[in-house]
């Protein structure tokens, strides 16, 4: 009786360490790209701030700066946390929007930014309010900078309608 509950144990066990491997796996993608994508927000912000043509372009790239530099810092300790190694700076794809976005400017340059803030900031709050479900630091992490990508994505969408100022 007491080798049967044991070996149901062991199994139960070895059942669950997969789905708990997976589940961290999870996490620390998450974290890592959390991490990319800060430091992608804070080097498009910067490129707002020299190629945008509108006060509002120039005013929410250095939201951005501010905000995904301080929240990084956040990120960084959270992976740390969590056992993984931050990455140190953007993705490749992160790095050919930037290299793309550079080539513009004016009005060009303000149109294309404000759409891809958009787009980015409605991708990241689906992905953070998925993670912020957990309870470890990379969902504590994640519900934290709900609020600040929410206010993002309204400056960002005010621009883009061609309303004032990031606010």
């Amino acid at each position: 009786m007491i080798a049967k509950a044991f070996v149901g144990a062991a199994v139960a066990l070895a059942l669950a360490i997969p789905a708990a491997s997976a589940q961290n796996k999870t996490d620390q993608k998450f974290i890592t790209e959390a991490i990319q994508g800060n430091y992608a927000e804070v080097e498009m912000g910067k490129l707002a701030q020299q190629k945008g043509q509108s006060d509002a372009v120039k005013s929410f790239g250095q939201m951005l700066v501010s905000d995904h530099s301080a929240a990084n810092e956040k990120a960084i300790a959270a992976a740390k946390q969590m056992g993984v190694t931050p990455p140190t700076g953007p993705s490749d794809k992160q790095k050919a929007d930037h290299d793309k976005m550079e080539k513009m400017s004016g009005a060009d340059f303000d149109r294309s930014f404000a759409r891809d803030m958009v787009a980015d900031h409605k991708k990241d709050i689906k992905e953070y309010e998925k993670a912020a479900e957990k309870k470890d630091p990379a969902g504590q992490y994640a519900s934290e900078s709900l609020p600040t990508l929410h206010k993002h994505l309204e400056t960002a969408e005010k621009i883009e309608q061609g309303k004032s100022a990031a606010q």
